[in-house]
């Protein structure tokens, strides 16, 4: 139950011409995509979603498998519902975080993260999106 660098790029492993592939491997639950967990197609847009939860867990130092997610509440799910109401921070982060980070910053992040764990892999931001979008949130936070 603990998210392994190595469940990124099973993708690359798997497909060297296909854009998407089948396998019965197995990656960490609450990291996988849909699809991936449920009918074993592997994308490179997998790596986007597990990447996505990733990014959650950092910023809310929740994990996927926490045991406040339990039957249809899910660790995606807890952050779509919060995001907005992101206001009322101390029920999420510790002081010293909220006094480093600003609101705006916080809010750009978990929007990045929810684009990268939208359902349908199709629907998803790419991962040059994704780099993109959070070098320019962090050069807006820097100020420079």
């Amino acid at each position: 139950m603990v998210a392994r660098v190595s469940d990124f790029g099973i993708s690359k492993l798997l497909m060297a011409h296909d854009p998407v592939a089948l396998t019965k491997t197995l990656g960490t639950i609450g990291y996988m995509a849909p699809e991936y967990g449920s009918e074993g197609i592997v994308s490179t847009m997998g790596d986007v979603y597990s990447y996505g939860i990733l990014l959650v867990e950092t910023f809310t130092r929740k994990k996927p498998v926490d045991d406040l997610f339990v039957r249809e509440l899910t660790l995606k799910k807890w952050v779509a519902e919060a995001y907005p109401l992101i206001g009322s921070w101390t029920l999420w982060m510790p002081i010293y975080f909220q006094e480093m980070m600003n609101v705006c910053c916080l809010r750009s992040v978990l929007e990045v993260a929810l684009e990268c764990t939208v359902d349908l892999p199709q629907d998803r931001i790419t991962m040059d999106n994704v780099q993109a979008t959070l070098n320019k949130i962090q050069t807006q936070f820097l100020g420079q």
